[in-house]
């Protein structure tokens, strides 16, 4: 039961260590914390795996080593992340309420055709086959 405890703990950890990586970017806030927190879960399901061992190890110079790791990695980590969310630009957008969607599939209008009205033909309907616009805020 034990092992099986640790196993689930060891992946809970790593998680929290790979995805605080990978998403640091999007959160970095949360990725500071995420970091260290995977560092610390996996350190301790890696040492409680074993019955026999004692909570000892935990508290052994190892285990100190990865705690002084883990806090230099939260103190860094939340600088870096502070540093991120102050500097202009990047991340990823998804549009705000003040900030109006840009229409990319939509015609923009000249100056030379934005006073000429347009000559109205009824013979051709529109294709079925034209993408309705994307009003989602993307802009790919």
């Amino acid at each position: 039961m034990v092992v099986i405890g640790s196993s689930l703990l060891l992946s809970f950890g790593i998680g929290m260590l790979s995805g605080g990586l990978q998403h640091f970017d999007d959160f970095p806030a949360r990725g500071a914390v995420l970091v260290p927190a995977g560092i610390v879960v996996s350190f301790i399901a890696y040492v409680i795996k074993d019955a026999d061992t004692p909570w000892q190890r935990i508290f052994s110079p190892l285990g100190v080593s990865v705690l002084a790791v883990a806090a230099l990695a939260l103190f860094g980590l939340r600088e870096l992340a502070a540093s991120m969310e102050t500097a202009p630009g990047g991340g990823h957008s998804h549009g705000t309420a003040e900030e109006p969607a840009a229409d990319d599939h939509a015609p923009t209008a000249s100056p030379s055709t934005a006073t000429t009205p347009a000559p109205t033909t009824t013979s051709t309907p529109k294709s079925a086959s034209t993408p309705p616009p994307h009003n989602d805020g993307h802009s790919h």
